[in-house]
């Protein structure tokens, strides 16, 4: 990463808006992490009473560790299901 140049980014959560620095390549990633947490918040709004968008901002948080953990969890599954299959067939080999 030495060497690359970071681009500003202009960026909306909930109504406010920030400027981040962030590498030209993680940039349709984040534009993506920020369409889905967006929705998210309206999604919280028009199905949850809250107090404030702090409310709401907490809520999408706590959404979005969870359903990180989940999918990482799909990915560990897929690498172990693909281990225990290269090993099986190893061990095909060594017994034929």
């Amino acid at each position: 990463m030495a060497g690359q140049q970071l681009i500003p980014l202009n960026i909306v959560i909930a109504d406010r808006n920030y400027r981040i620095k962030i590498l030209p390549a993680d940039e349709e990633t984040v534009r993506k992490v920020l369409k889905t947490i967006n929705e998210k918040i309206l999604e919280f709004k028009t199905q949850f009473a809250g107090k404030d968008m702090q409310d709401y901002i907490s809520m999408v948080l706590i959404w979005y560790a969870t359903q990180a953990k989940e999918d990482n969890s799909q990915i560990l599954n897929d690498e172990l299901a693909s281990s225990l299959l290269k090993m099986e067939k190893q061990l095909d080999e060594a017994l034929q």
